[in-house]
């Protein structure tokens, strides 16, 4: 499991002070991502090598608000691969370990520039594994 420390700025909220509901799935990509450098694995190399991964499905639920200046930490896990994609669940605390939101997130892979589906290479389909 991977996470993610972050703190909710100003600009992160409506203006009630809370946080937007977009800015969650923004939170939890930059979960994936840095879970995907703990790997060994940087994004624009990865497109650069011919492979992009686009979510292509989220179901996410939102059980208690997210504050201004609070601090969250966004976990991420692998729940499942398959040839072209990974299921991940994700969730969202609070600094008191209130459960903010949760989502499983299907990621699939992509060929960038024939924007169409391309299997998750062998070698890090291994990596990705020892973290099931």
């Amino acid at each position: 499991m991977a996470q993610l420390t972050l703190r909710v700025y100003y600009e992160d909220t409506d203006a009630g002070g809370i946080v937007y509901h977009a800015n969650h799935l923004k939170y939890m990509e930059r979960g994936r991502t840095e879970m995907l450098r703990e790997f060994g694995y940087e994004q624009d190399v990865l497109m650069a090598e011919g492979l992009s991964f686009v979510a292509s499905e989220i179901n996410i639920k939102y059980h208690h608000p997210a504050r201004f200046n609070e601090l969250l930490t966004v976990t991420t896990e692998i729940e499942k691969l398959r040839r072209v994609g990974i299921l991940f669940h994700q969730a969202i605390h609070n600094q008191e370990s209130v459960l903010i939101a949760s989502a499983d997130v299907m990621i699939a892979s992509i060929d960038p520039n024939l924007m169409k589906p391309k299997a998750i290479p062998a070698k890090m389909k291994e990596v990705f594994q020892r973290a099931l």
